[in-house]
């Protein structure tokens, strides 16, 4: 089957969302990888997204605001929090591209319990701060549960606003998740939110160890960054798919 083509606008609607949230302030930093890596890493039944013959892992730190469940009010303490997510890139059998989370760092316990057990993402509880000066923007995560004491510190400058290119729409725009729920079955949710708003950035200083936690190489060489002040994100239902 053809898989979906790369556009900064969503193929489908979401319909009803079961979230809805402001993912903001994002740093965008990926590394290519080798995909035959990738590939045992993934759900049942996908397979890496290349582009040009290479895959991409991803480092995405950004701050979390405006959390809804089927859209009942946000809970302001609840709503608000800083995220960090390791992310490689799949497509199925359907054609369809997507997000796979292989972790997301959040610093409220109450949203991790709760993303394991609807999406079954693999969810840790973490210790995060971020700040900024001028054009400057920092994050350090360091994991609390579960498991303990995988970090990541990282600085970049902003720059100038750019008109995304095949790569940085096959690295943010991606419509969908994948995750493994129980017995190893594969599910897809739909995700739907406004072109983003990109901008150049240059990494100032990384010091990573989420990656390599994640069951990748410790990234090396120069790497992929852009930075944008955010979008609204709204995530449908996740459905199991047919086994192949």
């Amino acid at each position: 089957m053809p898989i979906e083509p790369l556009s900064p606008h969503p193929p489908r609607t979401v319909g009803r969302e079961v979230f809805s949230q402001h993912w903001g302030d994002l740093a965008f930093v990926h590394w290519p990888v080798d995909p035959e890596l990738v590939a045992p890493l993934l759900p049942a039944g996908t397979v890496p997204d290349v582009l040009d013959g290479q895959t991409w892992v991803g480092l995405v730190p950004f701050t979390m605001t405006q959390v809804r469940i089927l859209r009942t009010p946000a809970l302001p303490w609840l709503s608000s929090f800083l995220e960090t997510n390791v992310r490689l890139y799949a497509v199925d059998g359907q054609g369809r591209r997507g997000v796979v989370f292989r972790s997301l760092e959040a610093a409220r316990l109450l949203p991790v319990l709760a993303a394991r057990a609807s999406y079954h993402l693999p969810y840790n509880w973490a210790r995060m701060t971020a700040s900024h000066s001028g054009q400057v923007r920092s994050w350090e995560t360091t994991r609390r549960w579960p498991g303990r004491g995988a970090r990541s510190v990282m600085s970049l400058q902003v720059g100038e606003p750019l008109v995304a290119d095949e790569l940085a729409n096959f690295l943010t725009a991606r419509w969908g998740l994948f995750s493994t729920f129980y017995g190893g079955r594969t599910a897809w949710a739909p995700v739907e939110h406004e072109p983003w708003p990109l901008y150049d950035a240059t990494l100032l200083d990384v010091a990573d160890g989420l990656v390599e936690a994640a069951g990748l190489p410790n990234p090396t060489g120069p790497a992929h960054v852009m930075w944008t002040p955010g979008v609204s994100v709204r995530i449908g239902r996740p459905r199991v798919l047919d086994r192949a």
